[in-house]
């Protein structure tokens, strides 16, 4: 797609977007340059909601503004590694997602910003880099234990420390039991990728494994007691 035809799909889904949703945003503005991320390699910004506060005695839109801004070259760096980037669904994400940065910024809320901090996190799980082994708290916790980041599943498993590891991981999986491989390393905690063994069409999941003592109060208390031993390792999905 041209960054002709981007603008235009662009304000074309803009215009969709019911007026009040778009109160206190002064418009669209669609950059020509990519946004990469200041940290993480191949990693590129779509778009984000610039906000400026301004102090007045009434709360509400008028001291709350913002503009959208798209980073066409973003697009086209993550469309030409992926066969199978969606351009339409792209736009669309992207601007409704800044809309909600700002409608938060307006109900002073910080929902979003959780979630983008998980999902930057397990980016730096994903490249290798440090990462603070409790981002997958942050995403949004679809069930008890179960957390999503965008397109990833954590499913946090707690296991009993012991001389002799079970050679087996057990737990269930959308109402029925599965089971993986107990790695060789486990330590405090440990995030279990699994790699196949998934139902055709199933997002990608990885466990936690938590070793447990007492509670998963652990994962709270680690920065006043000590730094946790963290492992990562692959599996294949069982049962």
């Amino acid at each position: 797609m041209d960054i002709s035809a981007f603008e235009r799909r662009a304000r074309a889904v803009w215009e969709e977007v019911p007026p009040e949703y778009r109160e206190g945003v002064d418009g669209l503005v669609v950059a020509r340059d990519a946004c990469p991320h200041p940290a993480l390699p191949d990693t590129y910004t779509l778009g984000e909601c610039v906000t400026e506060t301004y102090p007045s005695e009434y709360d509400g839109p008028d001291n709350v503004r913002s503009v959208v801004v798209l980073y066409y070259g973003s697009f086209r760096h993550v469309a030409a590694d992926d066969p199978d980037f969606d351009w339409e669904y792209e736009i669309w994400e992207t601007i409704t997602h800044e809309i909600r940065h700002h409608l938060e910024s307006l109900a002073d809320e910080d929902d979003l910003e959780e979630v983008d901090y998980a999902a930057d996190e397990n980016f730096k799980r994903l490249a290798g880099e440090p990462f603070d082994p409790e981002f997958y708290r942050f995403g949004e916790e679809a069930a008890p234990g179960v957390f999503v980041i965008e397109q990833d599943v954590f499913l946090e498993v707690p296991y009993a420390s012991a001389a002799e590891p079970r050679p087996w991981i057990e737990f269930e999986w959308r109402g029925r039991p599965r089971r993986v491989a107990t790695p060789e390393a486990l330590g405090d905690v440990c995030f279990l990728q699994i790699v196949d063994g998934l139902d055709a069409g199933s997002s990608g999941l990885c466990l936690v494994l938590v070793r447990r003592r007492g509670t998963l109060a652990l994962l709270r208390d680690w920065l006043r007691r000590r730094r946790p031993t963290v492992t990562e390792a692959e599996g294949v999905l069982r049962g």
